[in-house]
This record gives structure tokens, C-alpha cells and sequence, in this order.
């Protein structure tokens, strides 16, 4: 006869298996390219969580709209249960919750960090050795719930302001911003007056000179967000990175997402930009089911665009987290907020509660995109 134990392990490994069979499900139907690029800008608003609970937030809030339980096609702030209360907002009866991935953690202890052989787990309650260092590690995952604001009634959020930029536009400061992290990165920002200074391509990085061009008969927008792109590129695809660099597409789809997370969090339309779809260049990474690629891809993604954002003085969007819980939000790292509702049901109680430069090792943006 099973535990209380047994079952509770059970019935987690139930759920984990049913939000894994949900993910594969919302990935695989990233096949065309606007899919993609619907996917990053939403991603760019909520960049504080993981792509895979991105997308687990973003399939589920579709099927709750389509159901009528939700009255907007897309969610805004999303939270943990308590986490809401804490906002003086509750869950309102009968709203379902969306299940995420949420970390979990034990600690270790090691009198030698620089042994990785050293490092023992400590138990619930152990206190380790005089003279060990201790470092909290992510162990596995379990099934946690959070529910976005339109699920929710009570005091109303703070406001805060959304950037909203005329066509051609560039946001404030975002050029020098994104040239400054270039720059920090040992490289030269080169404006050149027209693409055949540069294979006829918007932008071009080249690691053997050490340079990103970026052409200037363009829009405003389209040279930052070329800029973007290219940031990305010194980022994610240098010499050393040989899984990008052997197959090209992953690069360019990486780069061009990178660029679209970082203009959708000012507000940019990026919808006149085409991504390469993302089957294609899935499919033919040797090796690997196109699932696991885009998921690998998705995450190398969000956590590059963050990275970019969170070095940029700029106006920007909100990142997904209400207002008012940042500080504990940041504190915690991202898709820690949900695991405070541990004996959570899935209902609330019932009381209210970016073409290429063919030489090598230049990196370019495609023409047009």
C-alpha cells in the first residue's frame, strides 16, 4: 500500500509529466516565423521568468481566453497566490491557475569550492563545518501556480509609463546604450553610409577587426534594432562559439530574436521584420530533435536580451513581475514568486480569495530584416 509519500511524489511526477507534454505541445507549434516573433515580443514583456514558462504562460492564458474565462487575449502581470495578497489583490473564485515550472533548491557545503568533487548536500536543518563555504544550487523542479492580474480583483496596481514611439522613431538613449556594451566588449561602432560598404547587408560584425558596422540610410528604428542585432552576435556568437558558428541559421534566428525581445521592451514595432522560420532551421542541426533546439535556443534567447536590457538606462516596459513585488521578485530570481502557494489547487478556494556576409568569422543581418 502507497505513503501519503508515495502519493503526494506520484501525483507531482503526474503533474510535471502533463506541463511537459503542454511545453513540447506550445513549442512545436512555433513553426512559422511570425509564431517566432510573436513568441519573443511576448517574451519580451515577461523576461523575468524562463522561456519555458513563458510559453506555459502564454499557451495557457490562450486556452482561458478562448474559454471566456479571461477577457484579454494576452496577460500582463502575473503572480503567485500570496504573492497577490500581498498586493491586497485576491484571486478571484474559480479562476484557474497556470501551472509553471518552479525551481527547487538544496544547499551545499565544501571546505574546497574549487574541488567539484568536495561539495556535499547539506540536510533540511544541517549547519555546515566551521570553515565550509555554502552555495544554494538548483536541484530539479516542481509544479507551482501563478494567475495574471485579470484573474484577480482588489486595490489597483500602480501605474507605470509604457514607452510609445512614432514610426521611425528610436527610443532615447537606446543607441548609446547598445554601443556602449558593444564598446565594453572590445569592439568599434562604425556607421557607414550604405550597405555596399558592408555586402549589402543593414549591419555586419567582423571578430578578426573587431568591428560592428551598422549603415545609415535607415530609419532611426531600423539602426538600432540592426544595432541590437548585432550586439547579440558579440554576445552569443563569438569565435569560441562553435554550435552557432557551424550552423548558421541558429545565429541569425538568435541574433534576430535578441533584437526583437530588446525593441519590444521600448515599445518598437518590429512587425515589419521577417524571422527565417524556425522549422527550417531547426530541422537541419544534425543530432538534435527541433524541439529541443528551439526550447536551447529560446532560453540562450531571453537570458542574452535580459542581460542587454538590464545594462541599459533606458525607458522600458514592464517585465511581467506587478508592480510593487520587484524587489522580492529580484530577490528570489526568476519563477521564485509562485512557489509561496505550495498547497495551492489548480482553483482558487471557494472563498473570494535577424542576409549573412559569407566570409568568415563576420556575422551579418540579413537584408530587409
Amino acid at each position: 500500500m502507497a505513503t501519503r509519500q508515495e502519493e503526494a511524489r506520484e501525483a507531482r511526477e503526474a503533474k510535471l509529466d502533463e506541463l511537459h507534454e503542454r511545453l513540447t505541445g506550445a513549442v512545436e507549434r512555433l513553426v512559422t516565423g511570425e509564431d517566432w516573433a510573436d513568441a519573443m515580443r511576448f517574451a519580451a514583456n515577461f523576461r523575468s521568468r524562463s522561456f519555458n514558462n513563458v510559453i506555459l504562460i502564454w499557451e495557457q492564458h490562450q486556452a482561458a481566453f478562448e474559454q471566456g474565462r479571461v477577457h484579454e487575449p494576452f496577460p500582463t502581470f502575473v503572480a503567485g497566490y500570496k504573492q497577490w495578497q500581498q498586493l491586497g489583490r485576491q484571486v478571484e473564485k474559480g479562476q484557474v491557475g497556470y501551472q509553471i515550472l518552479a525551481p527547487v533548491t538544496g544547499r551545499f557545503a565544501s571546505a574546497n569550492p574549487s574541488d567539484a568533487d568536495s561539495w556535499r548536500r547539506l540536510n533540511r536543518g544541517e549547519k555546515p563545518k566551521p570553515g565550509e563555504t555554502v552555495r544554494t544550487r538548483m536541484v530539479g523542479v516542481r509544479p507551482a501556480y501563478v494567475w495574471d492580474v485579470s484573474q484577480t480583483g482588489g486595490d489597483p496596481l500602480p501605474e507605470r509609463p509604457s514607452p510609445r514611439l512614432l514610426e521611425g522613431e528610436a527610443p532615447a538613449g537606446l543607441w548609446e546604450g547598445l554601443a556602449e556594451q558593444v564598446e565594453r566588449a572590445g569592439f568599434a561602432v562604425l556607421r557607414v553610409p550604405h550597405e555596399g560598404m558592408i555586402h549589402g547587408a543593414n549591419g555586419i560584425t567582423d571578430f578578426s577587426a573587431r568591428q560592428v558596422a551598422v549603415r545609415e540610410n535607415m530609419d532611426p528604428a531600423a539602426q538600432v534594432k540592426t544595432l541590437a542585432h548585432e550586439l547579440a552576435h558579440v554576445t552569443l556568437h563569438g569565435p569560441d562559439q562553435e554550435e552557432a558558428r557551424q550552423h548558421r541559421g541558429i545565429g541569425e534566428v538568435e541574433a534576430e530574436s535578441v533584437a526583437l525581445m530588446v525593441g519590444a521592451a521600448h515599445g518598437m514595432d518590429t512587425t515589419g521584420y521577417t524571422i527565417p522560420y524556425v522549422a527550417g532551421w531547426a530541422a537541419n542541426v544534425d543530432g538534435e530533435a527541433p524541439v529541443e533546439i528551439v526550447q536551447a535556443t529560446g532560453e540562450r534567447v531571453r537570458k542574452a536580451a535580459a542581460g542587454i536590457l538590464d545594462q541599459l538606462d533606458t525607458e522600458q516596459v514592464p517585465d511581467g513581475t506587478p508592480p510593487g513585488l520587484a524587489q522580492s521578485v529580484g530577490k528570489n530570481g526568476p519563477d521564485r514568486g509562485a512557489t509561496d502557494h505550495q498547497a495551492a489547487e489548480r482553483r482558487a478556494p471557494s472563498l473570494a480569495p535577424e542576409r549573412e556576409a559569407t566570409r568568415t568569422p563576420v556575422r551579418a543581418e540579413a537584408r530587409g530584416l
